[in-house]
């Protein structure tokens, strides 16, 4: 039963006398085995205000004719022709309740009691947004068991507010149609992201008068994707669509002009329309129709061809930051006939896979082997060496100098290239090494005397900026392989990198077992008149060794 409401001048009636009628929500039928009345009502609703806009109140009043009464009401609001209730009511009348309406709260009115009543006010807010259209108050009052009005409604409150175009959650684009209907561009080529969640895809329809172009962009970012149509094949003078979080990370579309390496300038959204946006599983995917003119610096429109570009990267209040993945086509598409267009084959400039191969052969090699040594190789051939000094030292020595010689050419390469701070954190990661790498000779330089009462305090300096600037230059290598393998599709390089840490801490835990050991006048293992420190050492120098040629091959195929 939904809804049975008797007047309490009728007699004793047991039924729905408590008001609690929540399943007549939306029908607003009472359950009383009879029709509703279809004469006239004797009983109206009236507001307070004609017009409305989000999170406004109204004063909704229900009321009987002179002479007439009603015993149970249940009021709701609607979007003019539907019967879904939205608002919320609040009530001061001890013979009305708020109820809920599909475990919504407030979503109606009722009454307590089945007492006779001429009058009843409640408090109606609109919702804070989502609205689109103007409203009416429909009501159903109850006059006796087998004589009830249902539906009657309020005069249509207007909506003066802003309308917001409802979100339509667009299909996940295929490339089924590329070279038929729609100009496609991809990365990895020709994938498909109805079943590759990590591909970037933009693709191009044009209408049977040429006059629209419905545009497709698919990709997995954090903030935003963006697809260009360029005369070349730098950034700078594009015409460009933004698919991308707003300051609520609700995706917005948004029409630009590049005019080089900053931020592009937001353009008025312009004829655009039909725009669908969804995001899935950081998959940001948006379709819309536009009506734009395409506009580059050159004024290209004309031609109809121009390279096409998609990139991606964070954003930060609705403001797009500098992209971390950028993909370029390798011709120019016509996008007015239906084709499949290829990224360019780009390859890392070499002075930039030189910086590269010095900081992994710095950071891999020459300053792990030489950390390692000053560590635990102390005690191997004690009292032997060059110039008084032992062979560790020596050593120590000579391949840290070769470290910090090899990254101050690889800093000095790379911003002799790039001329600015692109990429992210990599390029300040590296600025801290370079700066560690040579306040640590300085240190080392002013230490004091080993037998010094506070040499202690060099040997803390000395081991922390040590243990700091290796920490950094791993993060800065990790960074640094995160921008080649934009250019790869595997992702190997970074697994390698991962690897590397593990056998290196691994060989770390090893040494340092052996050293507890020997305080103990002990070893971990025995191999004749071999040391286990010098066995592990050139062990640990062939693993990482084996780690590099990895690495550098990677970087020099990318």
């Amino acid at each position: 039963m939904f809804l049975c409401v008797l007047l309490a001048c009728v007699g004793i009636v047991q039924c729905y006398s408590s008001g609690q009628v929540a399943g007549a929500c939306g029908s607003l039928m009472p359950s009383h085995g009879v029709t509703a009345q279809t004469s006239p009502s004797p009983f109206n609703v009236a507001t307070s205000k004609t017009t409305f806009k989000e999170g406004d109140e109204i004063t909704v009043t229900l009321n009987a004719q002179s002479g007439d009464s009603f015993g149970g009401f249940m009021l709701q609001a609607n979007e003019v022709g539907s019967t879904n209730a939205i608002g919320a009511f609040s009530v001061a009348d001890s013979a009305a309740q708020v109820i809920n309406c599909d475990t919504v709260a407030n979503r109606a009115v009722s009454h307590t009691s089945a007492s006779s009543k001429t009058s009843i006010q409640a408090k109606w807010k609109a919702p804070a947004s989502g609205l689109n259209s103007n409203i009416e108050f429909r009501a159903t009052f109850v006059r006796s068991k087998r004589t009830f009005w249902v539906g009657v409604k309020s005069s249509p409150v207007t909506y003066s507010g802003t309308p917001v175009a409802p979100t339509v959650a667009p299909t996940v684009p295929s490339n089924s149609d590329c070279g038929k209907t729609k100009v496609c561009f991809s990365q990895p080529s020709n994938c498909d992201p109805t079943t590759s969640p990590g591909c970037y895809f933009m693709a191009v329809q044009a209408s049977s008068n040429q006059l629209e172009l419905i545009i497709e962009i698919f990709g997995q970012a954090d903030g935003y994707v963006a697809i260009g149509f360029s005369d070349d094949q730098q950034m700078g003078n594009d015409d460009i669509y933004i698919c991308g979080k707003d300051k609520n990370s609700v995706l917005q579309v948004q029409h630009a002009f590049s005019t080089g390496r900053v931020a592009p300038t937001i353009l008025s959204l312009g004829n655009v329309s039909n725009i669908k946006t969804a995001l899935t599983n950081g998959n940001i995917n948006c379709s819309f129709t536009s009506r734009n003119a395409i506009s580059t610096g050159s004024r290209a429109a004309s031609t109809g061809q121009y390279y096409l570009m998609i990139a991606s990267g964070p954003s930060s209040q609705g403001n797009i930051q500098t992209h971390t993945k950028k993909f370029v086509s390798g011709t120019k598409a016509n996008i007015l006939n239906p084709s499949t267009v290829t990224s360019k084959a780009e390859e890392f400039p070499p002075i930039l896979k030189a910086h590269g191969a010095l900081m992994l052969i710095a950071w891999m090699t020459t300053g792990s082997i030489g950390m390692i040594i000053a560590r635990y190789l102390k005690g191997v051939a004690k009292g032997q060496g060059l110039g008084g000094k032992d062979f560790w030292f020596a050593a120590h020595v000579s391949l840290m100098l070769l470290s910090i010689i090899a990254t101050a050419i690889a800093f000095i390469l790379v911003f002799s290239n790039a001329q600015d701070w692109s990429g992210g954190a990599h390029p300040v990661l590296g600025c801290l090494v370079m700066i560690l790498s040579l306040i640590q000779p300085i240190v080392a330089a002013f230490r004091c005397d080993p037998q010094d009462e506070r040499r202690f305090i060099f040997n803390w300096a000395h081991s922390f900026i040590a243990l700091a600037t290796k920490a950094i230059a791993v993060a800065a290598i990790f960074t640094g392989l995160a921008l080649f393998e934009e250019y790869k599709t595997d992702g190997w390089m970074l697994k390698v990198m991962g690897g590397f840490i593990t056998w290196e801490a691994l060989m770390y835990v090893l040494q340092d077992l052996n050293f507890r050991a020997r305080k103990k006048d002990s070893e971990i293992f025995s191999c004749g008149l071999m040391k286990p420190e010098a066995i592990m050492l050139l062990v640990f120098v062939l693993g990482n060794l084996a780690f590099l040629i990895a690495l550098l091959v990677g970087i020099g195929t990318t």
